[in-house]
């Protein structure tokens, strides 16, 4: 093998852990290069295994091999360079405080003097008697600050009490009865407990990438969500614009035709008045001359000969009515509130799909269930056995009355699922808080944390002080629950029907939610269908 290149710096052969010389140096699978101690160490302290260069982390703990041509070179490079032995400074690189002109290298520290000197003026120490007593260690830089400011001693201890450097005489004066160990082994156990903080920094960074990357999904996913419903609302009202301006014009036509038809028939009467004005005007222009004459003989000569008078109509019973608009008006509005139903219908089955893409998988919590209910094994059914069963006591469990909680909680976010009521002539479901009373004691408002929907004897009311009635259009058979945390909703649909039932708004929730089920009394089996939670079917 080609022999070490001086030239390079220790780093290059260095332990990014420890900062020390390769000492059986192996490599994970991302290719980092650690002493084997090091990495094994660092590995021991963390939930999980990671690359502390990089950060991958491994499904499984990694078995690293020994690095042969870095175990090589390492060994090379320690032969030729001299491994730094304390951390906090370079020996190489310190030099004589007495040197005028070009420093030489020291090759001694006086501790007495605080002094760093090189060979040549180091000589009166190893000569002159009082100085041979002065305490010479290897060359540290920034002696000054390496000293015990009370004792002017060196700093080689740390106390644990209070955390701090101490000299050998401070642990006979203040720092008495106070654990003290050597710099390095304290040392050590700050660059372990570093290294675990820097481990930890780097996850919370990582945490925080992913959360960053989650909220730019979010607000990816809410653009295309806003742009599809604005596409949705614009087919709506484009629709409507055009039915309404179809409604308008239909509507003006009508009221036109109307009036031209009743202008046409004046018109007519008009003309047939005017020809019979003309025509006894005629008449009365033969008649004038002949009834102021005075011979008898020419009178009625004349009057043989007069033609009969023109037939006229008897207009007494004749009338022009004006046009009748009413219910012309009220048909076009019909009209449009047709189009604006089917609209609407298109627009609930928008909203309808867009809630159920929120659909959870719960399951019932039997701890939770009253002592009268049956809950299925796979946890989606429940209904009132009518026989209450003797159970261990739990304080999740519902002991006034027949409710059962699901095993899952949400605390954020939006969720949806559906629950079959057929055959049922009463139930009670929504959502509540985790920390609502189970005894019944207390009222079933949203002020006590309950946002249910109650059916009893065809009546369909939200719970609340007072109950809010809700208009029953046809008999459920199952019913959607939406919930969106953060904006403070609770919605119910009527999923067959596609219609939207209550929504509460402007609700504050600050603790986990539970979907809330109960199949209501028994009533002598007429009630004993059970509540059943449903898979979501998206039909188009």
């Amino acid at each position: 093998m080609a022999s070490a290149n001086t030239s390079w710096s220790e780093e290059n052969f260095s332990c990014p852990i420890c900062l020390d010389v390769f000492s059986s140096p192996v490599s994970t699978p991302c290719g980092h290069n650690f002493c084997r101690a090091c990495i094994n160490k660092f590995w021991d302290e963390q939930v999980q295994c990671k690359c502390p260069i990089c950060n991958i982390i491994f499904g499984t703990r990694p078995d690293p091999q020994v690095n042969i041509l870095v175990s090589e070179m390492a060994d090379q490079f320690r032969t030729t360079v001299r491994v730094k032995e304390q951390p906090c400074f370079e020996p190489a690189e310190v030099l004589c405080d007495v040197c005028t002109g070009t420093q030489l290298k020291a090759v001694k520290s006086c501790l007495m003097c605080s002094t760093s000197y090189c060979q040549t003026h180091l000589e009166p120490h190893q000569r002159v008697a009082g100085l041979k007593k002065h305490r010479l260690v290897e060359p540290m830089d920034r002696l000054e600050d390496r000293m015990c400011k009370k004792h002017d001693r060196l700093l080689e201890l740390f106390c644990q009490t209070e955390q701090e450097c101490v000299c050998l005489l401070c642990t006979v004066t203040d720092h008495k009865s106070h654990p003290v160990v050597p710099l390095k082994e304290e040392y050590e156990v700050k660059t372990a407990l570093l290294g675990k903080i820097e481990a930890e920094v780097q996850q919370m960074i990582q945490e925080r990438k992913l959360k960053i990357k989650e909220i730019k999904e979010t607000v990816e996913f809410s653009k295309k969500d806003a742009d599809g419903v604005i596409a949705d609302g614009g087919q709506v009202f484009t629709a409507l614009m055009r039915r309404v301006e179809k409604c308008r014009d239909d509507f003006n036509q009508t009221v036109k035709e109307r009036l031209k038809t009743t202008e046409k028939q004046a018109e007519d009467l008009i003309k047939e008045l005017e020809q019979e004005i003309e025509d006894l005007t005629n008449r009365s222009s033969e008649v004038k001359p002949l009834s102021h004459t005075e011979d008898h003989l020419h009178f009625l000569q004349t009057f043989r000969s007069l033609k009969d008078p023109p037939p006229t109509r008897d207009w007494t019973t004749v009338e022009v009515r004006p046009p009748s608009y009413a219910g012309t008006l009220r048909r076009s509005l019909d009209q449009l509130e047709e189009t604006l139903n089917m609209e609407m219908k298109k627009l609930r089955d928008a909203e309808l799909k867009r809630v159920q893409q929120y659909e959870v998988d719960v399951t019932l919590d039997p701890d939770t269930a009253h002592p009268r209910l049956i809950l299925s094994e796979d946890g989606k059914q429940v209904h009132h056995g009518g026989v209450r069963k003797v159970l261990p006591d739990n304080p999740k469990r519902f002991i006034g009355y027949t409710c059962v909680l699901t095993r899952q909680s949400f605390s954020s976010g939006r969720f949806y699922f559906e629950v079959q009521v057929e055959d049922k002539t009463g139930w009670w479901l929504g959502v509540v808080r985790e920390s609502i009373d189970r005894t019944g004691v207390t009222g079933w408002t949203p002020e006590t944390g309950y946002w249910t929907l109650l059916y009893y004897k065809d009546v369909l009311v939200f719970r609340d002080d007072p109950d809010v009635r809700v208009p029953l259009r046809a008999e459920l058979q199952k019913v959607g629950v939406f919930v969106d945390y953060d904006e403070g909703l609770v919605s119910f649909y009527d999923v067959e029907a596609r219609v939207h039932i209550y929504s509460a708004t402007g609700c504050t929730f600050s603790e986990p939610l539970y979907p809330f089920l109960s199949p209501w009394h028994h009533e002598g089996a007429t009630n004993s269908a059970p509540l059943i939670i449903s898979p979501v079917n998206q039909t188009d």
